[in-house]
């Protein structure tokens, strides 16, 4: 594959849009072609298709790597209608290699990136490297070494020329963001996308990165069940982020674990996301498969903290105040605190009942006393409720603003969901949410680690 990325803001765009268009052509030649095939033939012809589909959104996506590969990462664990159900599984298949692999940029390339930012060779460095990725992520790659003092490390090195080419998806986002406008106008798009662009233009610096990681793996020292593999601080720097290597297993062999085990991790990664957004108040604002491990020992181990928020205790409490009242089902006192903070412009032409509704739909799942196993439906249904032309509550969508400091807790929330359904992860979320909704005592086996462990820290 050629090495070099699209970085023009009309050539990445571009790319995209040819894509869609390739395949809407081909599409309506197979349907026209169809007419004169018998019903068998047909369906494999369609079935084709959306093969090719798939391939060509990992290919497109995957080489633009940067903003537009990330939206690839989400559509390969959330499905939301994309293509028909007869198809799904071999079209999520091809998108569930965005999560580990891209095509890659040649090693001499990457080698300069790393040399250039150490300003030493790499053999002066490390004590050996090893040329072959073990994975890509959305804007670098990451490869396996040693340092002198014996330890493994996994260093994740940035492509060259992906400053640019994200910083075009970012003038690109105010073309989706008018669109998104003409859908829910109240919508305040400078100020959403301010938040949106901030948050990935720090995602380049893997300084920043590094600093994200070593606040976490403070906060989670020595925890029971979560592992943040600590930082090699002088090794890193803009571009290069050393960490010691952790060995575990990745996502997909995860999925195929008895039921006991997925509702175990499913409990973890629940508590990993949401705990440390309300208890510490900084969290990953990246959930995807791509970004844990499952170690040998019982514990998953969490990488990747470049797409990172740190929220105000009062932005914190004001979600929490919201949660409690979907719980008690007090419309009118919802429709207090999400006016006064700005989410209704107009909150006149919004009932309390139906806001009610609407908030309940998306964070049902975690605000019902009952023991939820989270499939695909689930997750379907947030996702349409909550952000699609075709959810019930639309009217009551168009005229909400969403205020930018809460955007990546949103974020997280439905994306911690999309993970919990890839597992297919059954829990009282209910009861483990109460933990940090209402300073409830710990309810399962894992809260009751945790709180000791809490107990010894403090």
């Amino acid at each position: 594959m050629a090495d070099r990325l699209p970085t023009g803001r009309i050539g990445r765009l571009a790319r995209v849009g040819y894509a869609a268009a390739g395949q809407a052509v081909r599409q309506a030649g197979t349907r026209t072609a169809n007419v004169a095939r018998s019903e068998e033939e047909a369906a494999a012809a369609l079935e084709r298709r959306q093969i090719e589909a798939a391939e060509q959104i990992v290919t497109v996506l995957g080489g633009m790597k940067g903003a537009a590969m990330k939206l690839g990462q989400v559509l390969s664990f959330v499905d939301v209608g994309i293509v028909p159900p007869e198809h799904r599984e071999r079209f999520q298949a091809k998108l569930a290699s965005l999560r580990d692999a891209a095509p890659a940029v040649s090693f001499e390339q990457m080698r300069k990136v790393i040399e250039q930012d150490l300003e030493e060779p790499i053999s002066s460095a490390f004590a050996d490297f090893d040329p072959e990725p073990i994975a890509a992520a959305s804007i670098g790659q990451v490869y396996r070494a040693s340092l002198r003092d014996g330890r493994a490390v996994a260093v994740k090195v940035q492509y060259p020329g992906i400053a640019d080419a994200v910083r075009a998806d970012m003038r690109n986002l105010g073309v989706l963001l008018r669109l998104a406008r003409t859908i829910t106008p109240e919508l305040d798009t400078k100020a959403v996308g301010e938040e949106v662009r901030e948050r990935i233009y720090e995602e380049l610096d893997y300084e920043l990165e590094a600093s994200n990681q070593r606040t976490m793996a403070r906060l989670y020292e020595d925890h029971p069940f979560v592992l943040i593999p600590p930082v090699v601080t002088p090794l890193c720097r803009e571009r290069v982020i050393v960490t010691e290597f952790v060995e575990g297993a990745g996502f997909e062999r995860v999925r195929r674990r008895p039921v006991a085990e997925r509702d175990r991790i499913g409990e973890i990664l629940f508590r990993f996301y949401f705990g440390s957004m309300y208890r510490y108040r900084r969290f990953s604002g990246d959930p995807h498969p791509g970004n844990m491990l499952a170690l040998d020992d019982g514990r998953i181990a969490f990488l990747d903290f470049g797409l990172f928020k740190a929220i105000d205790r009062d932005v914190a409490a004001l979600e929490l105040a919201c949660q409690r009242a979907v719980i008690d089902g007090d419309a009118a006192g919802l429709h207090r605190l999400m006016s006064d903070a700005g989410f209704l412009p107009r909150g006149d032409v919004i009932e309390p009942d139906e806001l009610v509704e609407f908030v309940r739909d998306g964070i049902w799942w975690y605000t019902t006393d009952e023991s939820i196993r989270i499939d695909q439906s689930i997750v379907n249904r947030a996702f349409i409720q909550t952000t699609d032309m075709r959810s019930t509550h639309f009217q009551t969508a168009r005229h909400q603003d969403i205020v930018p400091e809460h955007l990546f807790g949103r974020r997280l929330e439905l994306l911690t969901l999309a993970v919990l359904g890839q597992l297919e992860a059954e829990a009282n979320w209910y009861r483990i949410a109460c933990e940090w909704i209402y300073g409830d005592e710990p309810a399962t086996e894992l809260g009751r680690a945790e709180a000791a462990w809490a107990v010894a820290r403090a």
